[in-house]
């Protein structure tokens, strides 16, 4: 039987009851969260399985097919979390694996109850006819969708002896989503291992990197390194991108070939645990960066080290933004991509959003089960009579990415020497008391560094 992290099971535990307590303070009920479904690639053949982020992160239970059930007792003595999965099957098991069955799961997991997925027809709707309040993933899937109103109309059907209480529909996403943001001490340990499994597997590509590579000769190298280090899988599709493909952001690495003089840029980061982690690193393929290419690299680091500085508590989430694109602005003057007789001082370049042409993107994002995490960027709370919600401070135990760009393509306004560069440096920080915690420095970030490393290694 596989074993099962006594660590993680009580923090799912509390997690449980944490999600209860809301669900109480709204008048009690019960929150119904499935798992994500398995997807076929082709004819036989599946997908490698992936569980939905939220059911993992109240459950740590990894089979496809389950449905967690939470519901409000009398009392919070009497509240009860109960699973639904697949039974034990010897035939399915010699060809898939394993399988917990309800009783398994119920006992090495820590639910009250556990049933087979194929009873839940039966046992849901009686749980649900004398809720008042009912909590699941809203809008997520149709499929989802059509289940809870089947098992909402069986309820009203074996409610007609009687009245059923009107149900107060909730998101259960929104219930859990604040909870997600603020990482747990055992979550931060599980990101900062991702973190740096991925900094060796970006230090490693570096290593590797040389005229006449293709880009997916590097993307093997760091799949290697994630899988030799116990990473489970990619936390998203990897970067790889060469020269001009660098100036495209969502690029995936290909068959291009690795030429002398280029950029290349990699985005990648592997996913331990359920966490995801996410670096780029843009570094010369042949080890040295040529004064363009430079000149332009050094600028993205000073916009980082800018952001970076804004990462602390109870600043604003946006501020990071607005230092990094300052040194942006200022930079795309200097060199020229942005001619000062046309854009004037910074203040106007952003004023007027000119610095988009070559910087597209915002420069962080929550990290943590999803590369793009979960969570409100702007304050909670009733909306102003105008305008939007100000940003949220940043908290302790918050997870962002620090990401900043250059991108620069082709045109007669722009000094040719700039053309088909393209620059990402991007770390992975949690937010502290003091100075922003940096868990992806294991790989270097300084021009110098990255060329003394790969000048090593050449020898």
């Amino acid at each position: 039987m596989p074993a099962t992290d006594t660590a993680l099971l009580a923090a799912c535990h509390a997690r449980r009851a944490r999600v209860l307590q809301q669900l109480r303070a709204a008048g009690g009920g019960v929150a119904i969260l499935p798992t994500a479904p398995e997807a076929m690639r082709n004819r036989d053949s599946d997908y490698p399985y992936r569980h939905d982020s939220y059911f993992y992160y109240l459950t740590g239970f990894t089979e496809p097919e389950a449905v967690l059930v939470l519901v409000t007792g009398a009392i919070p003595a009497a509240d009860r979390s109960i699973l639904f999965c697949r039974p034990k099957h010897e035939e399915r098991e010699i060809w898939d694996g394993f399988r917990y069955g309800p009783e398994g799961a119920r006992a090495a997991f820590g639910f009250d109850e556990a049933h087979a997925i194929e009873e839940i027809d039966g046992v849901l709707p009686a749980l649900m006819a004398e809720s008042p309040v009912l909590a699941y993933p809203l809008g997520v899937s149709a499929t989802i969708d059509r289940s809870v109103r089947k098992w909402l109309e069986t309820a009203r059907m074996q409610a007609r002896a009687r009245v059923m209480q009107a149900a107060t529909v909730l998101d259960l996403r929104a219930m859990v989503d604040e909870m997600r943001l603020i990482k747990e001490p055992g979550e931060l340990a599980t990101m900062r291992r991702a973190a740096q499994i991925s900094a060796q597997a970006h230090v490693r590509a570096m290593q590797t990197s040389r005229p006449g590579l293709r880009e997916y000769h590097l993307e093997a190298e760091l799949l290697y390194e994630f899988r030799r280090h116990g990473a489970q899988s990619v936390a998203y599709n990897s970067i790889v991108a060469g020269g001009p493909n660098a100036c495209v952001l969502h690029y995936r690495a290909d068959t291009a070939e690795l030429r002398d003089g280029d950029l290349c840029l990699i985005d990648a980061g592997c996913e331990l645990d359920g966490y995801a982690s996410d670096i780029t690193r843009t570094f010369p393929v042949n080890g040295r960066f040529s004064p363009a290419q430079r000149e332009l690299y050094d600028i993205v680091l000073a916009a980082q080290d800018a952001a970076m500085a804004e990462t602390r508590v109870g600043v604003p989430f946006n501020v990071a933004h607005d230092a990094a694109v300052r040194v942006l602005a200022q930079g795309m003057l200097d060199t020229g991509l942005l001619d000062k007789s046309k854009h004037g001082k910074v203040d106007d370049v952003i004023a007027s959003g000119a610095y988009t042409r070559f910087y597209m993107h915002r420069t962080g994002h929550w990290l943590g089960m999803d590369v793009h995490d979960v969570g409100q960027y702007r304050s909670l709370g009733p909306a102003p009579e105008q305008g939007e919600r100000p940003y949220r401070p940043l908290q302790a135990g918050m997870v962002v990415t620090v990401e900043p760009g250059i991108y620069v393509r082709p045109a007669e306004d722009v000094p040719e020497k700039y053309w088909h560069i393209g620059i990402r440096i991007e770390d992975d920080v949690v937010v502290t008391d003091g100075a922003c915690e940096v868990i992806t420095r294991g790989v270097p970030v300084k021009a110098d560094e990255i060329e003394a490393l790969m000048r090593e290694t050449a020898r």
